[in-house]
């Protein structure tokens, strides 16, 4: 059974950090690209960052030099590295896997809030 548990998540300040981790279940995990994505109240889910099964990763330009994606293949997770968090960045954050092993599932998501 597919299933992805997000988790990490809090209130922080603008400015600072914080380290996202989803772990993975149900799937080979090593042979796919695991995505992060994230919803803005009101707002669609986007993509936020990638790493293929190669380690090759992919970023949304608006995360570019504050956001690390990572993977831990023995231990079927990926994380996200957050720094330098601004407003905007106040989401609930999904992980899930490309192409989407199972459609329409998301997991619970973490929420982000950054604010002072």
């Amino acid at each position: 059974q597919v299933q992805f548990v997000e988790s990490g998540g809090g209130l922080v300040q603008p400015g600072g950090s914080l380290r996202l981790s989803c772990a993975a279940s149900g799937i080979i995990f090593s042979s796919y690209t695991m995505r992060w994505y994230r919803q803005a109240p009101g707002k669609q889910r986007r993509f936020v960052a990638s790493i293929a099964n190669d380690y090759r990763t992919d970023y949304v330009d608006s995360v570019l030099g504050r956001f690390t994606i990572s993977r831990d293949n023995a231990k079927n997770a990926v994380y996200l590295q957050m720094n330098s968090l601004k407003p905007e960045d106040t989401a609930v954050y999904y992980c899930n896997a490309y192409p989407p092993p199972k459609l329409n599932y998301w997991g619970q998501g973490t929420q982000v809030t950054v604010s002072s």
